[in-house]
């Protein structure tokens, strides 16, 4: 003998609200697959692309860590991207120590010699192009790109990236490169994201090589 359960109005009403938020997640979520060339038309690696929605409203990741670590008297990787709020590290797994130190005005700090980890993170909370150097060795340079949106991204070696979880509407879409004179230099777009994949590409009037470093310092 089988029993009916029945499914008083509330419960009813609480299935059905979430299942219309489900879909409504569902059904808003969009992204922006960006192609970045160089002046030549080549494809731009280390690209980094944001997207600020023109209605001024912004959202937050919820981690907001990140790590920039030392090898081989490398900084990697030369290029991070981040939301403003994000705290970095700066592990050394070199056998030799490093001096890593910002001037940039969007994030200043210095880091005397050490090895292993660092003391503490450093917190980047200012919009802005961060360089990172060391000051012992000088042939040591990254970048950090700190935006104030949580739609970004960096492009690969195909000069490709695509920006995930975009709410429809109007964005402001920013492309950002080291190469690109001044350093400063934000190359911008409206876009109009619709729900789905959405398509938009930028050209950037640089060329592509090496990050440009001073002679090193001896190695210590």
């Amino acid at each position: 003998m089988s029993h009916h359960v029945y499914a008083g109005p509330n419960l009813q009403l609480c299935a059905a609200l979430a299942i219309a938020l489900l879909w409504s997640s569902v059904a808003q979520s969009a992204s922006i697959s960006v192609q970045v060339t160089n002046s030549a038309g080549a494809p731009l690696a280390d690209a980094v692309v944001y997207a600020e929605p023109e209605s001024g409203e912004l959202k937050f990741k919820a981690a907001h860590v990140a790590e920039i670590a030392q090898r081989k008297r490398q900084f990697i990787p030369l290029v991070t991207v981040v939301q403003a709020g994000t705290e970095i590290s700066f592990p050394n797994y070199d056998t030799v120590k490093h001096h890593v130190y910002s001037f940039s005005p969007a994030k200043q700090f210095d880091l005397p010699l050490y090895s292993g980890k660092a003391a503490e993170p450093q917190l980047f909370d200012k919009v802005g192009t961060v360089v990172l150097g060391c000051n012992i060795h000088d042939k040591m340079i990254a970048y950090v790109q700190v935006v104030n949106t949580p739609y970004f991204g960096k492009t690969d070696a195909s000069g490709k990236v695509k920006l995930e979880g975009v709410a429809p509407g109007k964005y402001r879409l920013k492309a950002w490169h080291f190469n690109l004179p001044p350093l400063n230099q934000v190359v911008t777009q409206g876009v109009d994201v619709s729900d789905g994949e959405n398509a938009a590409s930028f050209k950037l009037n640089v060329i592509n090589k090496a990050p440009e470093t001073s002679k090193s310092n001896s190695d210590y």
